[in-house]
């Protein structure tokens, strides 16, 4: 592993450990002030705080196979762990970073909150609406992606890939020839 390269995974790996322990620090927060039955508004119906437990994935999917969900947890762990050794710029270190901070964020839950360990349900308390609650690790998720989306975009920018982005070819005048 080259210098950089080194770089560019620790970065990866601290944005990866703020992410969890600002996340599991929100948990424990939300577990002992918020409750279940009542919603606190921050930004009126829009967005608050309310107390959930989530067996699933996103919208709860996948609620009744939260160890199927631990599994794919543990894998994409082990996946953006390389990935993030294999990060070529620091845009691509930071996004895999979040989504790994994210991921494990959300793997400690499924790993060892109630009701069994690795069946556990996510700690969720950031209500978006009527439509969903989250956390944090969701948002690191959300950030990561974005992060390695804005990156791939720059790369594009930047990057010829076309004909087009190749000087025009002129005809030969009669004074080239001579």
């Amino acid at each position: 592993m080259s210098r950089n390269q080194a770089r560019r995974f620790a970065l990866a790996c601290i944005a990866a450990a703020g992410v969890v322990l600002i996340d599991q620090a929100s948990k424990a927060a939300a577990l002992s002030t918020l409750r279940e039955d009542e919603r606190i508004p921050l930004l009126g119906e829009l967005l608050g705080l309310q107390l959930a437990f989530n067996p699933g994935a996103l919208l709860s999917l996948g609620s009744g196979a939260t160890w199927l969900l631990t599994l794919l947890g543990v894998a994409a762990t082990v996946v953006l762990i390389v990935a993030a050794a294999r990060a070529r710029t620091t845009g691509w270190a930071v996004g895999i970073g979040l989504i790994l901070g994210g991921a494990i964020g959300n793997l400690i839950d499924r790993l060892f909150a109630p009701p069994a360990f690795g069946r556990g349900h996510v700690t969720d308390f950031l209500a978006y609406g009527n439509w969903f609650i989250g956390n944090l690790a969701d948002v690191a998720l959300g950030a990561g992606v974005i992060v390695l989306a804005g990156s791939l975009w720059i790369r594009h920018r930047r990057t010829p890939t076309t004909a087009t982005d190749e000087p025009p070819v002129t005809a030969p005048t009669l004074e080239a020839g001579r």
